[in-house]
């Protein structure tokens, strides 16, 4: 029997494989009583090849799932043994790899084969039988590749925006978008909900709450973060960490570094 708690393995992308997937990791979990987490919205969508038990999802029993950007936190649930890979798709990865406009994925998790159908079963089957971590990272990565770029291409001007709004850490108006690529403020939420699933406004937000977290992290004082971060004020960080995260700024910050190795 494996030991408790979660194990995992990481493997970065195959250069070819970067600008769609952004981290793949393999991993097992199991614990001695169910353990339920807020997973926080963030810039990527998540895919979970998995096999094992299933766990809840937003109150779905679920194995393998997938799905597009959220703008709240999703509740999962773990109680029984479980492995798979994990890999953490950009929304252009996710609109390549499963060919469908990303507004119909918004905040929805479904079932990975009602996306992908019979090539996902495929894949968890092949992944299941290979017992190797590194091989399974290797396979998901080379599996990956060749779906993802059979896939529709991305408008590279959404690919702009999106790369515009993640080095502004979130803090940039949708009309200073729209007048940078000479498009109408309607025409550039339409093409961004399209490609990346949220608006621009909701996009940055969830960028916002990321960068914000992070700075947390990284030892910031709460009024820092929230005068950095383009917020209203404290308050305002409040709301905001309660309806992406589930969480307060207080909650993060100061939080005790981890040991070295430690996950």
């Amino acid at each position: 029997m494996s030991e408790l708690g979660l194990a995992i393995v990481e493997a970065d992308p195959s250069p070819v494989l970067r600008p769609y997937v952004t981290r793949l990791t393999a991993y097992r979990e199991r614990y001695a009583a169910p353990v339920t987490r807020a997973q926080a919205a963030m810039p990527a969508t998540v895919l979970i090849l998995g096999f094992g038990a299933a766990m809840e999802v937003a109150g779905e029993r679920l194995t393998s799932f997938a799905g597009g950007l959220a703008d709240r936190f999703t509740v999962t649930r773990t109680a029984e043994p479980t492995e798979g890979v994990e890999v953490y798709l950009t929304p252009f990865g996710a609109r390549r790899l499963y060919g469908v406009p990303m507004r119909h994925l918004a905040n929805l998790t479904l079932p990975v084969d009602d996306l992908l159908g019979p090539w996902a079963r495929t894949v968890v089957a092949r992944l299941a039988e290979t017992p190797s971590w590194p091989d399974r990272l290797a396979l998901t990565d080379r599996l990956l590749t060749e779906r993802i770029l059979a896939g529709p291409e991305p408008d590279p001007r959404v690919r702009w925006a999106w790369a515009r709004l993640l080095r502004a850490g979130g803090d940039l108006g949708v009309s200073s978008l729209a007048d940078s690529l000479g498009w109408s403020h309607r025409h550039l939420v339409s093409r961004f909900h399209d490609q990346v699933g949220l608006t621009p406004k909701a996009a940055a937000r969830v960028i916002r709450f990321g960068r914000a977290a992070h700075r947390l992290r990284a030892g910031a004082t709460i009024a820092q973060v929230a005068a950095e971060c383009g917020f209203y004020d404290q308050a305002h960080m409040n709301r905001e960490f309660r309806a992406l995260g589930d969480t307060t700024p207080g909650q993060i910050y100061p939080r005790p570094r981890p040991a070295p190795g430690a996950h």
